[in-house]
């Protein structure tokens, strides 16, 4: 079952690239503050590189002056993540994680069978906003859908 307003973030390792590559806990990651945490099929892929991304980048200001931090995860190795953070030239703040072998993503229950596609275990395409470690709103789209989890959505839905 997947992550449910209500329910703490699970801790577990993660690797954040912010400036350089970090290990840490996700648990500390995510207490004392307000996060958006959005998660994506792959780096570097279509809809992820062309919309999911820019648009968090592009808003990034509005989610900081409303006291959210902004997180990307994906199911790819940190040099990947950093190599992407770089190519999209992400703002400064905007944490990319890389959780390499799915560990928090199927802790979360958004994990994704890519394998028919010779991708193997990869996130759903959502976004999370959580308050202290504590979700309070999940998105999780559709199959090949790009509408609730996008930058837009998550300001319109999460209001204030």
């Amino acid at each position: 079952m997947s992550i449910q307003p209500g329910d703490t973030i699970p801790d577990t390792a993660i690797q954040v690239i912010d400036d350089g590559i970090k290990p840490q806990q996700t648990g500390a990651l995510f207490a004392d503050r307000n996060v958006l945490l959005f998660g994506v099929p792959g780096a570097f892929t279509p809809t992820c590189s062309n919309k999911h991304l820019p648009g968090y980048s592009k808003h990034f200001a509005e989610f900081q002056q409303r006291g959210i931090s902004i997180m990307c995860l994906a199911v790819n190795d940190a040099y990947v993540m950093q190599a992407w953070a770089a190519s999209q030239q992400t703002p400064a703040g905007l944490l990319m994680l890389a959780d390499g072998n799915g560990i928090f993503t199927r802790a979360l229950g958004l994990e994704l069978d890519g394998t028919a596609f010779g991708m193997g275990l990869r996130a759903r395409r959502f976004a999370l906003y959580a308050e202290s470690g504590v979700a309070r709103l999940v998105q999780v789209e559709a199959p090949g859908e790009f509408r609730v989890s996008s930058a837009e959505a998550m300001l319109a839905a999460i209001g204030r």
